[in-house]
């Protein structure tokens, strides 16, 4: 199946035979360091940018349940995001990877991602829908 938005991504995290941890790093568009004009009329018009990351999170499949909910308790940590990046951590038979499993990982999907190596993970717009870099 093709993931297309954020409900499509539950709905296939939840029917592996691994029991699943999704792990999220939350970032935001921000102008390079010393940005060109050109850099800067684009991020201007929301093209462009680099991706920071601002918060990571990992949850289990059953404590998530749509876009809304995510975006809602995301808004009580008061740190604004544009675009969040989500891969998954398999378990072991029935038994999902714990938070402490998922801390390493967490660590290199950041380090990744502020290296710009975004293609291994699926990213979502604030809408739920699926990010596309050109």
């Amino acid at each position: 199946m093709a993931i297309a938005c954020y409900a499509d991504l539950l709905r296939e995290a939840r029917q592996q035979k691994e029991a699943q941890r999704l792990l999220f790093v939350f970032t935001r568009a921000e102008l390079p360091d010393n940005p060109n004009d050109i850099q800067r009329e684009r991020f201007e018009r929301g093209e462009g940018g680099v991706l920071v990351p601002v918060l990571c999170v990992d949850k289990l499949p059953e404590e998530l349940t749509d876009m809304a909910a995510l975006l809602e308790e995301s808004k009580r940590t008061g740190i604004d995001w544009d675009i969040v990046f989500v891969a998954a951590l398999a378990g072991h038979e029935s038994f999902p990877p714990t938070s402490d499993d998922a801390e390493a990982t967490l660590q290199r999907m950041v380090e990744t991602i502020q290296q710009g190596s975004i293609e291994h993970f699926l990213a979502f717009d604030r809408r739920g829908d699926v990010a596309s870099f050109h």
